[in-house]
């Protein structure tokens, strides 16, 4: 693939017409990959008619084109229009006000629009279209590792720190935060753009990133901060670069700076645990509900509400440890193995897991064409086990071919968010045939349909229909590998314990106290504590970041 080219532009501020017409134009001479829009798209006064015009395409945007919301709010008909589709016409897509978007192009773009509101000191932001966001919406980003691009609002605190670059007579750098430069910081960009608050351009020297040991190749930012498209001083609105790809060796260039961030406490606040639903906790409903009409008649949640979905903006970001292109990993809310349990066997973390994939779907097969290799189901299940096998290696080797795993999926056409559960299992109890026994006779006193024994490609998944699905692994480290898939199938209306896998690994583990999540969360220091750890001992294997 070639490297994508991109196109950047400063406040529109409503000049859509003739903005797009520059893009056309460029576009014709370029062939630029897609275009980034740094400020406000849509102007204080004719917003309505602006986006009454997009709407009906009456003003065509010539390629693809992201946003975000920036000083002002977004239009009423924008807003409703959002809500039921992130693309507001052809080639126009909004990236939402906190998000991680991979493009089509392969651009990893971390997106944190509108300005710091102090007046909110713990939480998230849940208002997507308004120009605010707080402190916890920057520090839930930091869970992205990396980008490509960093746009945002508001500049970090302390760019302009070691640039001999000035800003340009009657200039003052824009509002700025400490928590964009500590976001910044963490997720070393290549390049960071936010739009100024005057009719002038700045380009910062490069900086370079320190390095968290020797290992790590060099990283440095671009900081640019666009003029108003238009601007009577013909200060620059418009921006082009070609993006290298992520694995292509790119030399430090000259002029570059020490980071103006490198004295920055990069510590995450404490934000006390409000007990509402996120991400990554486990949906305890289980099949004594299923008599109740009531739930199946309520709309399924969207992803704006769902547990594991991106766009949820009541998660715990902190505790996603991983994002690939088409799922991620996270940490469990409430894991089933303390910090401590497998600490003889050289964990510092719990070891239980969520494989989560990005699309909001219930099952694999529901995502996508299963033959088409390209398609969002075939990525989505091979990258998926790609997680759950670097999980696996992760533990043999830390724990010294100790520890196995045990991974489970509960796959229903009727369900909200597929997701697969990874706990750490002592190998001598894999081995033995326990684990295998346990899942087989809790299924027979449930009087289950038995478990096969087979593991299922994704042609086969579309006709077994739906299925509980268990994963048994180890490696003793003598080249005796054991691996088994036990898979039991479930009729589409029967009532099926969606906590079975948990209570199944409780009793083998010793762990019945810790058997209900809800019995074991811990506060968001502790969370942090056992991500920080499990990032450590994973970075050998965290293929998302190469």
């Amino acid at each position: 693939m070639d490297a994508p080219k991109v196109l950047v532009l400063g406040s529109v501020d409503g000049q859509l017409e003739a903005a797009f017409a520059r893009v056309g134009a460029l576009h014709a001479k370029n062939n630029f990959s897609l275009v980034l829009i740094t400020g406000n798209l849509f102007g204080e006064d004719g917003s309505d008619d602006q986006a009454t015009a997009l709407l009906n395409g009456n003003i065509k945007i010539p390629l693809p084109t992201y946003f975000t919301v920036a000083t002002r709010p977004l239009p009423p008909l924008i807003c409703e229009k959002i809500e039921k589709d992130e693309e507001i016409c052809e080639n126009l897509h909004f990236l939402g006000k906190r998000s991680v978007t991979k493009t089509s192009e392969g651009v990893r773009i971390v997106t944190l629009g509108g300005q710091l509101d102090e007046t909110i000191v713990a939480g998230l932001s849940t208002e997507q279209h308004l120009p605010f966001h707080t402190a916890q919406d920057a520090t839930s980003l930091r869970g992205a590792q990396s980008a490509d691009i960093l746009l945002t609002t508001m500049w970090p605190l302390g760019i302009t720190k070691g640039s001999h670059v000035p800003l340009g007579p009657d200039s003052t750098a824009g509002p700025s935060s400490k928590e964009v430069a500590m976001l910044c910081s963490s997720l070393k960009p290549r390049y960071h753009f936010s739009a100024s608050p005057q009719a002038f351009f700045w380009e910062r020297e490069p900086f370079l990133h320190e390095a968290k040991d020797q290992s790590e190749h060099p990283r440095f930012t671009r900081f640019i901060s666009m003029a108003l498209f238009g601007n009577a001083n013909k200060a620059k609105a418009i921006y082009a670069f070609t993006l290298p790809r992520a694995d292509t060796s790119v030399e430090i260039p000259p002029g570059t700076t020490a980071s103006p961030f490198a004295s920055l406490d990069r510590g995450q606040k404490k934000r006390p645990h409000d007990g509402s639903y996120s991400r990554f906790q486990h949906d305890d409903r289980d099949h004594r509900h299923s008599k109740h009409k009531r739930r199946r008649e309520e709309p399924p949640p969207g992803p704006d509400k769902c547990f594991f979905c991106l766009s949820n903006p009541n998660l715990s970001a902190h505790m996603c440890c991983a994002i690939g292109d088409d799922s991620y990993l996270a940490t469990a809310k409430g894991p089933l193995p303390a910090s401590d349990t497998f600490a003889k066997e050289g964990l510092n973390f719990p070891g239980h897991f969520i494989i989560i994939p990005l699309a909001h779907a219930p099952t694999t097969v529901s995502m996508g064409d299963v033959s088409d290799p390209q398609g969002t189901s075939v990525k989505t299940y091979k990258e998926m086990s790609r997680f759950r096998e670097s999980l696996q290696a992760m533990l043999a080797k830390v724990s010294g071919h100790k520890l196995g795993a045990v991974t489970w999926e509960i796959s229903r056409g009727r369900g909200i968010h597929l997701h697969w559960q990874f706990v750490a299992t002592p190998v001598d109890m894999i081995r033995s045939g326990l684990v295998e026994a346990g899942f087989k006779v809790e299924a027979e006193n449930h009087s289950y349909p038995e478990f096969q024994e087979k593991d299922l490609t994704l042609e086969e998944e579309v006709e077994f229909g739906d299925f509980f699905r268990v994963w048994i692994w180890a490696d003793d480290g003598e080249d005796k590998i054991k691996g088994k898939c036990l898979v039991m199938p479930l009729e589409p209306e029967s009532r099926f314990d969606l906590q079975l896998g948990r209570r199944v690994m409780a009793k083998l583990l010793g762990l019945e106290s810790r058997a209900v999540w809800q019995n074991c969360v811990q506060d968001e220091e502790e969370e942090t504590k056992d991500v920080a750890a499990f990032r450590e001992a994973f970075k050998e294997w965290d293929f998302t970041m190469t």
